[in-house]
């Protein structure tokens, strides 16, 4: 028995997060597991609202958004089924949907040294303390 039967794979679809989706592939293959794909599109922040036009904003990120995830199962050959994408805060969303989905592993990329995202904390540390599971988080080159 292989010690990880479902492993999910957390993408802000960046460029270069198709190297680590590679990775995250060949590591789901080295344990015979399934493999499950998320992005989750933050919210808006609640003053944009008064301001632009939120509504046309959001549908557009979620078609693009949706595209690309598309585009990146196609490539690596995951079925339609295992591509999520959710709106809502990340760090939130990627524990709850691993929790439902049984996963037994997260894989999250995680960009280069940032002071913003040290300051309020990167999505990549909030999954790690928040998950119920192994994280395994990769470092883009």
């Amino acid at each position: 028995m292989s010690k990880y039967q479902h492993v999910l794979y957390a993408t802000d679809l960046a460029e270069e997060a198709f190297d680590s989706a590679k990775q995250a592939q060949t590591i789901a293959n080295a344990f015979q597991a399934s493999l499950t794909i998320i992005h989750v599109i933050e919210p808006l922040p609640i003053y944009a609202y008064s301001y632009i036009d939120t509504f046309s904003l959001e549908k557009k990120q979620m078609d693009d958004a949706d595209i690309a995830l598309s585009k990146l199962g196609e490539e690596l050959k995951i079925d339609a089924k295992n591509l999520i994408l959710k709106v809502g805060p990340a760090k939130n969303e990627i524990v709850k949907s691993a929790d439902e989905l049984k996963t037994d592993l997260i894989i999250v990329g995680s960009h280069k040294h940032n002071p913003l995202a040290t300051l309020l904390g990167s999505t990549a540390d909030g999954v790690s303390h928040a998950a119920h599971c192994d994280v395994l988080i990769l470092r883009f080159k």
